[in-house]
């Protein structure tokens, strides 16, 4: 196992590199790194975190944050076993962009449940309407490709997205074109520019 050290094992590898069970820290080791690996998540995950319209939020993950949410996973199930350790690793890992990809939780937020029921049955469909664009460059949302989320009657309040960008759409955002995340559904139509902070945090994860 190795340690975060003051900048973070996750942090100084390349945003594309899959997790291994090296990048990991051992249960007792995270016990105590932890609060500070979580101020440092937290901050990292600013930028990264987009609310399109009044009621979803894009959170965009890479090495970091992955590798936060499956600590945080071996720590709440006491996993400690290789083989306990590796499916944690399977099922995160698809998560990490991979250089030519941007990938974000999806969320569905109401805080109140019966409004949040009712806008889950209307919104069915939504998570195959999110888009990003560049330039002309349009990337629309591949949703959900671990397991289904959705059924006949509504949809999920959380989804997994994958977005495929061109190799033009990559070198319009290398070249400094600006970055737009759009949801066209018949009941939630919303779109915006990115900040120059999140741009700059999604263009490293293009990185080769």
């Amino acid at each position: 196992m190795v340690s975060l050290g003051t900048e973070g094992a996750a942090a100084a590898a390349p945003s594309g590199r899959q997790l291994v069970p090296a990048d990991l820290l051992s249960l007792e080791q995270y016990a105590r790194e932890r609060p500070a690996f979580r101020a440092r998540v937290i901050e990292h995950k600013r930028a990264r975190t987009v609310g399109v319209g009044p009621n979803t939020t894009w959170c965009f993950e890479d090495r970091v944050t992955i590798q936060y949410q499956v600590q945080e996973m071996l720590r709440a199930e006491r996993i400690f076993e290789a083989r306990g350790i590796q499916d944690e690793l399977d099922a995160y890992n698809p998560l990490i962009p991979d250089g030519t990809n941007l990938k974000a939780t999806f969320l569905i937020e109401y805080t109140d449940p019966d409004e949040r029921a009712v806008a889950l049955t209307r919104l069915r469909g939504i998570e195959s309407c999110c888009r990003i664009t560049v330039g002309d460059e349009v990337a629309t949302a591949i949703a959900d490709e671990d397991l289904e989320r959705e059924n006949d009657t509504k949809t999920s309040a959380v989804h997994f997205l994958r977005f495929e960008l061109s190799e033009r759409a990559r070198s319009f955002l290398a070249a400094g074109a600006p970055l737009k995340l759009g949801i066209d559904h018949p009941a939630y139509n919303h779109s915006l520019e990115v900040s120059a902070a999140t741009r700059a945090a999604l263009l490293a994860d293009l990185a080769p």
